[in-house]
């Protein structure tokens, strides 16, 4: 009995892991800013807005967030994953 009660609290862990993990939004980033070197401003004519990882916010000056970068993202900023978009 006391091995279907551990296994009953690891399917019941598991399945909480999984639902916290798909509740958390596509569009949030994991890497800390200060992981990448995030600024507010562009660095070498390149900025988030002309990035690939970029999410843009409601309008073009908006902040927007990041495919790999926790926070807020402003579409100006720089960070060193910047990737050109493509096309």
């Amino acid at each position: 009995m006391q091995d279907l009660s551990r296994r009953a609290v690891l399917g019941a862990v598991a399945a909480a892991a999984t639902t916290l993990i798909a509740a958390r939004p596509a569009s949030a980033g994991a890497i800390p800013k200060t992981a990448v070197t995030y600024q507010d401003m562009p660095k070498d004519g390149h900025q988030c807005s002309g990035c690939k990882l970029f999410i843009p916010g409601a309008d073009a000056a908006a902040a927007g967030t990041c495919k790999s970068v926790a926070g807020e993202i402003k579409p100006d900023g720089w960070c060193k994953l910047w990737a050109a978009k493509e096309g």
